[in-house]
């Protein structure tokens, strides 16, 4: 496995042309029961491969019981510099619906390590909306909380998965279904909460304070590139060579077994390449973008698509103007951003306007494409 990552990233790398690598993110799964040699192996593939600046953003999803603080600070000495911790609850029958291993206990002192070893540095998860969840409960604790965090919070609503003994428990009544209305009351009062404790909800899911804001997310919302290496993962970038202008969408291949067998006979797995379209990458641009505080700019959107401006799709809409003048957008010589109170809604706000995105590309007036 260890030399299959090492030979996709190099690979990938080079395919993809990219001289300089901002941040590098151990995902998927449970990174953490991996051995930090082979963290280290990576991280030293991408570094030979690519210039990787010492201050680059290294982060590893780790879980509280395959995470001791021995293996923690290992992690540290391969490289790595900020902790994800899958802590998700401070409820031991919640952890145990939600089929974890930890309990409150295990997670709490994890995540106190875990400052110990990345102070400033560490995230946790807190899920939302299971199902006999209530909104005082989950409250208390969000608040208990907020005494052990470090500077970074993310708030998750859960999604009943298909396979899951969770969803087979909610398909057969054992346990009631989530219910989106409590779910969306914890959210909103959850944010309110974290942003009285100096909290900047950065992202609809995602509250920093100081500063510590995840560059790597920050690049997933800000349609940057990044590869995917490992099997199951997403990348989306540009690939150099055979006159490629076009981003694709990848996806590697999901079997751990199928997968190396491919990267040894290939020098990668990748199972699925999409391009994608210049109608296809804005809808990202603003699907992505609007999930930020900062929403997306107008020299951001130029960088896209310098003929079609943010003003000509959505300045003369009427149910965009309804938006702006219901307090849920804005739109102004910034750029376009969801207020505070959008951002709770962005996924009906989407309702409107990526169909006005559609409409407007369709009626622009087509640029002379080069070559014909």
């Amino acid at each position: 496995m260890q030399k299959c990552l090492v030979t996709e990233a190099q690979t990938l790398l080079r395919l993809s042309g990219v001289q300089r690598v901002e941040s590098v993110f151990f995902g998927g799964g449970t990174p953490s029961l991996a051995s930090p040699h082979t963290v280290a192996a990576a991280l030293e593939a991408v570094a030979q491969t690519a210039h990787l600046p010492a201050d680059s953003e290294v982060t590893l999803e780790a879980n509280p019981t395959s995470a001791p603080v021995s293996r923690l600070a290992e992690f540290g000495a391969a490289g790595v510099n900020r902790l994800s911790i899958g802590l998700q609850s401070l409820d031991d029958t919640e952890l145990q619906l939600l089929g974890r291993t930890h309990s409150a206990s295990d997670a709490l002192r994890t995540l106190a390590e875990a400052r110990c070893l990345f102070p400033g540095r560490v995230s946790v998860d807190l899920m939302l909306g299971l199902p006999a969840q209530q909104v005082g409960p989950w409250l208390g604790q969000l608040q208990e909380l907020l005494h052990h965090c470090d500077d970074h919070l993310s708030l998750y609503q859960l999604s009943l998965e298909r396979g899951t003994a969770l969803f087979a428990q909610v398909q057969q009544g054992a346990l009631p279904a989530p219910d989106p209305e409590l779910a969306a009351e914890m959210y909103e009062r959850g944010r309110a909460v974290l942003r009285e404790a100096g909290f900047r909800q950065y992202e609809v899911s995602n509250f920093a304070r100081n500063g510590a804001l995840s560059t790597h997310n920050w690049t997933y919302w800000q349609c940057g590139q990044y590869l995917g290496i490992g099997p199951g993962a997403h990348g989306r970038f540009m690939p150099q060579g055979a006159g490629g202008h076009t981003r694709e969408a990848r996806i590697q291949t999901l079997e751990p077994d199928n997968w190396m067998k491919e990267v040894m006979r290939f020098g990668h797995g990748t199972r699925k390449r999409v391009p994608l379209g210049r109608l296809e990458l804005l809808e990202e641009v603003l699907a992505l973008g609007l999930r930020t505080d900062v929403g997306i700019t107008h020299q951001h959107w130029e960088q896209f698509e310098p003929q079609l401006t943010l003003w000509d799709v959505f300045g003369a809409n009427k149910e965009v103007q309804e938006l702006l003048q219901r307090g849920l957008l804005q739109l102004n010589h910034r750029g376009l951003r969801c207020s505070w109170e959008g951002l709770a809604v962005l996924d009906s706000l989407l309702l409107i306007l990526l169909p006005q995105l559609q409409e407007a590309w369709q009626q622009r007036i087509p640029s002379p494409v080069l070559g014909g």
